[in-house]
C-alpha cells in the first residue's frame, strides 16, 4: 500500500541516507525480515514505529528505530536522497530482496555505538556506517 511505502521510505532514509543504496537497502531488509518474524508486527509502519508510547505519543528516544522518536519532525529535506529512499521502498514493498550477508538480520546500529544488546545476538557483518545482527 502507499502507507507501507512511505513507512519504509522514511526508515531507510531517515536510518541510511547517507549511506548510498546499499545502505538504505540493508535497513529495509531488516525492516521486511522483522515484518515476517513472528516476534516483531507484521507490517511495516507498525514496525518502523514499535517502542514505548505515553498518552499515544512516542516516548522520546525508546523507539526500535530511532528517527521515529527523536522529536523531530519527518520532513525528509535532502530530495535526492527522498527520491532513492521512496524508489528502495517500491522494490522492497514488492519484490522480495535479500543482502548477501544480512539475510537474516534483525537489528542493526551505527558503528560508532556499542549498545548493549548487541552481545545477545549475531553480528553479521557490517555495510556503510552500519553493523548488522541476527537472533542467535
Amino acid at each position: 500500500s502507499a502507507r507501507e511505502r512511505l513507512c519504509m521510505a522514511e526508515a531507510v532514509y531517515y536510518a541510511a541516507r547517507d549511506q548510498g543504496w546499499r545502505g538504505m537497502v540493508a535497513v529495509g531488509v531488516v525492516v521486511q525480515n522483522r515484518v515476517k518474524d513472528s516476534r516483531y508486527p507484521s507490517d511495516i509502519c507498525s514496525v518502523v514505529r514499535q517502542g514505548r508510547y505515553r498518552n499515544g505519543n512516542p516516548v522520546r528516544h525508546k523507539c526500535q528505530f530511532s528517527f521515529y522518536c527523536d522529536g523531530k519532525p519527518e520532513r525528509p529535506a535532502e530530495q535526492g536522497a527522498w527520491t532513492m529512499a521512496r524508489d528502495i521502498a517500491t522494490l522492497l514493498t514488492t519484490t522480495d530482496v535479500d543482502v548477501a550477508g544480512i539475510e537474516d538480520a534483525t537489528h542493526y546500529h551505527a558503528v560508532w555505538t556499542q549498545p548493549s544488546w548487541a552481545t545477545a545476538f549475531e553480528r553479521l557483518g557490517k555495510i556503510g556506517g552500519h553493523v548488522f545482527y541476527a537472533q542467535k
